[in-house]
């Protein structure tokens, strides 16, 4: 990790990890990109294009140098102790939830549960309040874009309540069968838990929606907005949901760290999801007593390091602002999409048009492996996912078994479009053409 040598101004912030657009200097790519160390090397002998934000993006200066300083300066347990260091940390990392809960766009950080990513916010959920409030017979509608963390859990909870599992279709475009949706939807639906946007497809469901008609039904909803959350303005109260799951590391934070954001009614109504220390009130031989929320949920001394870095994550892309990151990426997204439906033998799976989708492509190039399509960009320094993403089922419903996929974010750049194209060229005369 870098040094921490430069004066820190009045907001704590170093100088040089100012992203531009909080320093006035409106959107720079450059120096945006100058922002994370990992871009600037090479990876067999040619500078890196970061392809692979949708696995787990980069983290900036800013983030990396927080989570030393409180790892060289703050260091102690949080919520337990009276002395300097052990108040510093809490606040540190009371400090995050408060960032955190700003980016969902809640004002009250007791709705923030901090988890180890989406993943568990997800089992949270399915385990506290689906085995308190889910019987035999009711039902759980999902969709086949679903990333297994938002399919494992429910199918988990199947087994132990003996409840149903209903899945809204995927049209051939890549988009919800919301017509399918309105007949999965009945007296028995107890649960709505959808993706707000595919990891897979890129699609951007219309969660707003989605939301309102499982109300109508009296369902709750739970939206797994781990790919969301990263590229757009989040705001939980103009979703209308009530879970909403996310992960720090594809928002410029640490792995391991994540959030659950649920209305705090649910919160204090489901039973605790775990037992230990920290998350009781008071414990006696012959019973204990929870705490209240957030806490009661977060059982254990937590990833402290993580959620500080979750936070200053938080706070960067604040500073940087959703509209600038949409609006780039909206670019970057228009020019991927062009260049794309140019290559001959290539297959877009998920949404042709820029509306309604993100940077998200995943796609089949001719008879080339996926596997080997990203061996071979590889060796050109391009970092790109193959394979299944998480989405075995979907990759069924498409017949089949993997793709090859290119997701960008903000710190992306168009050269690195020609890069990727040119790359997919060679890959194309390697194999002696692509069919």
């Amino acid at each position: 990790m870098a040094a921490m040598t430069d004066t820190k101004h009045a907001t704590g912030v170093l100088a040089s990890e100012r992203p531009p657009e909080a320093a006035g200097h409106g959107w720079d790519p450059a120096a945006i990109r100058a922002q994370f160390p990992i871009l600037s090397r090479e990876v067999n002998g040619h500078p890196l294009v970061y392809l692979d934000n949708a696995a787990s993006s980069q983290q900036p200066l800013r983030v990396l140098n927080r989570v030393e300083r409180y790892l060289r300066e703050e260091h102690a347990n949080v919520h337990r102790g009276v002395h300097r260091l052990s108040a510093e940390a809490t606040e540190a990392y009371e400090g995050a939830r408060r960032s955190v809960a700003a980016h969902a766009g809640t004002r009250d950080p007791a709705e923030i549960v901090f988890t180890r990513g989406a993943t568990e916010a997800v089992n949270l959920v399915a385990s506290s309040w689906g085995d308190a409030s889910i019987g035999t017979g009711d039902e759980i509608v999902l969709t086949k874009m679903e990333h297994h963390s938002n399919l494992v859990p429910w199918q988990l909870l199947a087994g132990r309540t003996g409840c149903k599992l209903r899945f809204v279709d995927v049209t051939p475009e890549g988009t919800l069968d919301l017509d399918d949706y309105d007949r999965l939807l009945g007296r028995r639906s107890r649960l709505v838990a959808c993706t707000h946007v595919s990891n897979s497809l890129g699609t951007v469901n219309p969660v707003r929606e989605i939301v309102d008609r499982a109300h109508a039904a009296g369902a709750l909803t739970l939206i797994d907005g781990a790919q969301a959350a990263p590229h757009m303005l989040t705001d939980v109260a103009k979703i209308g949901c009530d879970f909403y799951a996310f992960s720090s590391h594809k928002m410029c934070g640490p792995t391991g760290v994540g959030a659950l954001w649920a209305r705090r009614e649910l919160l204090e109504e489901m039973p605790p999801y775990q037992g230990g220390g920290e998350m009781i009130s008071e414990v006696k031989l012959e019973g204990s007593s929870w705490a209240k929320i957030p806490h009661k949920f977060e059982a254990g001394t937590p990833n402290i390091s993580g959620v500080v870095g979750f936070g200053e994550a938080a706070r960067f892309l604040a500073d940087l602002g959703s509209e600038a990151i949409a609006s780039h990426e909206g670019a970057l997204k228009r020019a991927v999409l062009g260049r794309l439906r140019e290559i001959q033998g290539l297959h877009l799976y998920g949404p042709r048009e820029e509306r309604g989708r993100t940077a998200v492509f995943s796609f089949a190039y001719g008879d080339v492996h996926p596997h080997d399509l990203s061996t071979i960009l590889d060796q050109r320094g391009i970092a790109i996912r193959a394979g299944h993403h998480c989405n075995q089922p979907l990759m069924d419903h498409y017949g089949i078994s993997s793709t090859a996929r290119a997701s960008f974010y903000f710190y992306n750049s168009p050269g690195e479009i020609d890069v990727l194209c040119d790359g997919l060229a060679m890959a194309a005369e390697v194999f002696g053409g692509v069919a």
